[in-house]
């Protein structure tokens, strides 16, 4: 399977709850922050929750 890179764009000040804890269970913590993870479906669903504040690249 594919990797991805997800890179926090921006800040997480005056939103809900719920998306500091997607955020956080996606291993990220400050602002340009990146992780890789493996691509799947919860990596996916969780990303798609909080598309508005992350970038998402594709490794090989």
């Amino acid at each position: 399977m594919a990797n991805l890179q997800i890179t926090l764009k921006k800040s997480l000040i005056g939103r809900p709850q719920t998306q500091h804890k997607i955020i956080k269970s996606l291993g990220l913590k400050k602002v340009n922050s990146q992780v890789v993870q493996e691509d799947n479906d919860a990596i996916r669903g969780a990303i798609n929750k909080v598309q508005h504040l992350v970038e998402v690249k594709e490794l090989d």
